[in-house]
């Protein structure tokens, strides 16, 4: 087979470039400075650890109650709508909260605004990510067997952001919340302008009835349940997140605390796993085209299962820092999989909803891993990521041998 590039594929490329890729990096970094610049705005406004800690409740628990009627929105409005109008209203909302901390740098009305922010920005960045979503899936399908590699791209872009936006955010805070929040509100301004470049996906029927507000929910279980791949994808990877969620929670306390490092390791940590994901998603883009779906999954789901269980033993903050960085490259190649069969199986009509309802069931572990953590004394965390580790570990061996025939990864 040729590998030559046509000009035919040069223009498809220069146009995912312009209508899928650049909005998604512009809604990629807001999404990142907002997820990690608030709670830092939030110490820095208030100096307390509770509050920092609510700030963080208040950012998931919206965006786990809005993704099953984002998912139904964005199937019944379109994907360019929906990423155009939650990436609006999202710059309107933090161009408000820079002009009030302008106004008020500290005291009730500062505290009291940040709150708000952040549980605003959390529902207003589902929407515009399950839009985003929708809308590489849609290119996937039209990218045919190259479908991964667009995923890949769409991984990468979200690593990449996911590398710089939380040292962006906590450099613009030197300068001042104001500051900080302007620039994520230009970033969202773009995202909202280039969403227009962005091509009209299916929509549902316009006389479908509305049904209730959980009915998008019901319509991706449904789905999901009758997509065995998918489904077993789906169980795997919600065990897996458990390790990954009570790392990502436990991550202050372990490295502060029984490291000794400074909190400035703490970031050092997620910054190197998000560059070795970004390296072991590059990866997995020339694996898939050799290997296929289940042999390059089945390496990831081991490699994974192995760092976690390695992590919990980690000796020194060097090695752990290593072990996550595995893990989380490993997590990254899973992703690569589930969004190469999800673009493959979930129909067109429906992929919003399922889609939707993917993410909040894979998300479910987060709030669970901050509880572990809130309840477990820090000399017993090592055990309970042993614990998370051997249930990922059964999670994803379960999955992969019941996929090991599928016809669905096999491509």
């Amino acid at each position: 087979m040729s590998l030559a590039v046509t000009p035919r594929h040069a223009r498809h490329t220069g146009g995912l470039l312009r209508s899928i890729y650049l909005p998604r990096t512009a809604d990629a970094l807001a999404f990142a400075m907002s997820t990690y610049g608030i709670p830092l705005l939030v110490l820095a406004t208030t100096r307390s650890a509770t509050l920092t800690g609510a700030a963080f409740a208040l950012e998931w628990i919206p965006r786990l109650t809005a993704f099953g009627w984002a998912g139904s929105v964005v199937d019944r409005r379109g994907a360019a709508v929906v990423f155009h109008l939650a990436s609006l209203g999202r710059a309107l909302a933090l161009s408000a909260g820079a002009v009030l901390f302008h106004l008020y740098p500290s005291g009730t009305v500062a505290t009291v605004t940040v709150m708000v922010l952040a549980a605003s920005t959390g529902v207003l960045t589902e929407f515009s990510y399950i839009a985003a979503e929708t809308a590489g899936g849609a290119a996937g399908r039209r990218a045919g067997r190259r479908a991964h590699r667009v995923q890949a791209i769409l991984l990468g872009i979200d690593q990449t952001a996911t590398l710089t936006g939380p040292a962006v955010a906590g450099l613009l805070l030197l300068a001042g919340p104001p500051q900080m929040l302007a620039v994520i509100t230009v970033f969202s301004l773009l995202a909202a302008l280039l969403a227009l470049r962005t091509p009209p996906s299916p929509v549902a029927p316009a006389r479908a009835p509305k049904g209730p507000s959980g009915a998008g929910f019901l319509t991706g279980w449904r789905t999901i349940r009758s997509l065995p791949a998918l489904g077993w994808l789906v169980t795997g990877l919600t065990l897996s997140n458990l390790a990954t969620g009570f790392l990502q929670a436990a991550g202050p306390v372990i490295v502060v605390q029984h490291f000794g490092q400074s909190t400035t390791a703490v970031g050092l940590v997620w910054s190197a796993a998000a560059a070795a994901t970004l390296v072991a998603v590059a990866i997995c883009r020339f694996a898939l085209d050799r290997l296929g779906l289940w042999p390059v999954g089945a390496a990831c789901a081991a490699l994974a299962s192995l760092a976690a269980l390695a992590a919990a033993q980690a000796p020194d903050y060097l090695s752990y820092l290593v072990l996550v960085a595995v893990l989380m490259a490993a997590d990254g190649g899973l992703a690569v999989v589930l969004r190469t069969v999800r673009s493959h199986l979930i129909p067109p009509e429906k992929f919003g909803s399922t889609l939707s309802a993917t993410i909040l069931i894979l998300l479910l572990p987060f709030p669970v891993a901050g509880v572990l953590t809130a309840l477990t004394p820090p000399d017993a965390l090592g055990h309970v990521i042993t614990a998370c580790a051997a249930l990922q570990t059964l999670g994803l061996l379960c999955a992969f041998a019941r996929l090991r025939t599928d016809p669905a990864l096999r491509t």
